[in-house]
């Protein structure tokens, strides 16, 4: 029994760690609202407490000063009620901005980790093995995630088969066209200083995706490289399978 209800108090912890920010969140709601529910209810109280306020002066308006000393004690319960909504809001989007900035910092990790991991296989092996290796990566991913015919977005920027690592989206374009996209994007992010990812796709003649506006490259990490890698579907088809060296960043339009 003890075992049980240990259990259930750390589940309880757990559960309340890992949901705190939307728990809080909707108790700031709720309270906002009942704020205003209590504070229409005290309205017609208040008002009666000017009347009587207004006979004991023998006056017929009170200065903002009167009317103020008059009324304030109805409206107690819906000030303390909009002052702790307020703090679960501003609790909720303080715990979100810290666990951002955790992930931020881990995802900042684990990509200068990948890339010393990358030049040291250069260094070991050789770029001509570390790109021969990417080509097996980029195959594997092809075979697993074979394109079908409704899946494949049709540009007018060429005819050959792509896929994009970052959206995992098939389209058609070609290499060069690619290449001066990129060129062009650089360009643009030498004078800019950043771009979103959803510039990126539209210039490539892709629709926008999803946070695609709230991810991007800053010039202060870098240009815009791409690697190239030729893949073969099912059907024998080529395709050519692109990735970027540097990924795109929450944050970018913050200069350093």
């Amino acid at each position: 029994m003890n075992q049980k209800f240990t259990k259930f108090i750390n589940d309880s912890k757990n559960f309340l760690g890992k949901h705190s920010p939307e728990i809080l969140t909707g108790i700031g709601i709720v309270g906002m609202g009942c704020s205003v529910v209590t504070a229409v209810r005290a309205t017609p109280k208040a008002m009666t407490l000017v009347e009587q306020k207004k006979q004991e002066l023998d006056v017929n308006h009170l200065t903002p000063k009167e009317t103020f000393l008059a009324v304030w004690k109805p409206y107690i319960p819906s000030v303390v009620t909009f002052v702790l909504s307020a703090g679960c809001i501003i609790g909720a989007s303080t715990i979100n901005y810290k666990r951002n900035a955790a992930l931020g910092a881990a995802y900042a990790l684990s990509e200068r980790t990948l890339i010393r991991y990358r030049d040291k296989v250069i260094e070991t092996l050789g770029e001509k093995k570390e790109h021969q290796i990417r080509d097996k990566v980029a195959q594997d991913d092809i075979d697993k995630n074979q394109p079908s015919p409704n899946q494949i977005i049709v540009t007018s920027k060429g005819n050959t088969l792509c896929k994009d690592m970052i959206s995992g989206r098939y389209f058609r374009s070609d290499i060069e066209t690619i290449k001066q996209t990129i060129n062009k994007l650089n360009r643009r992010l030498t004078y800019d200083h950043y771009i979103s990812l959803n510039e990126f796709y539209g210039e490539l003649g892709l629709d926008d995706i999803k946070n695609g506006d709230l991810m991007g490259w800053n010039l202060d990490n870098g240009l815009i490289e791409p690697s190239f890698n030729a893949c073969i579907t099912e059907n024998d088809e080529p395709c050519i399978v692109f990735d970027v060296d540097i990924s795109p960043k929450y944050d970018f339009d913050k200069l350093i």
